[in-house]
């Protein structure tokens, strides 16, 4: 994943479970790994990866403009672009402000920052979201 976003013109993030765990969170069951990144962005992706997007990616609580899963690699990857979640005001998107750099091996991976993870989890709200909260909460102390 990392040698595909090289090309990428905008930044682009590892969110959600992955980050947690590229920041040292345990445990942390990482069953995919989502990309967020721009909509331009992604659809190069999806292009040079042959992969189309998802007809509807969207549920009641989170849609992205752009969503498609990559499953080659051993971790699943669901590639998303003008990500969102429903909160009780309507939807929000959710782009992180913060740019984290994760070294694994030679891959330069991107991540928010704990603090930015933690409000994501807020956001979000589900009891999985609110255990993870918890366990990045012990990084901060």
């Amino acid at each position: 994943m990392a040698a595909a976003m090289e090309g990428a013109q905008d930044p682009w993030w590892i969110i959600a479970s992955a980050a947690m765990a590229l920041h040292g969170a345990h445990p942390i069951e990482v069953a995919d790994v989502d990309l967020l990144t721009s909509e331009r962005d992604a659809e190069t992706l999806l292009a040079t990866l042959r992969l189309r997007p998802s007809p509807d990616g969207g549920s009641d609580r989170f849609r992205s403009h752009v969503f498609a899963r990559w499953e080659a690699p051993p971790v699943p990857v669901e590639i998303m672009a003008g990500f969102e979640v429903r909160t009780p005001r309507g939807w929000r998107s959710v782009r992180p402000v913060s740019r984290v750099a994760k070294q694994l091996g030679n891959m330069t991976l991107f991540i928010p920052s704990v603090d930015e993870i933690l409000v994501h989890c807020r956001l979000f709200g589900r009891p999985k979201d609110e255990q993870r909260a918890a366990i990045l909460q012990r990084l901060e102390s």
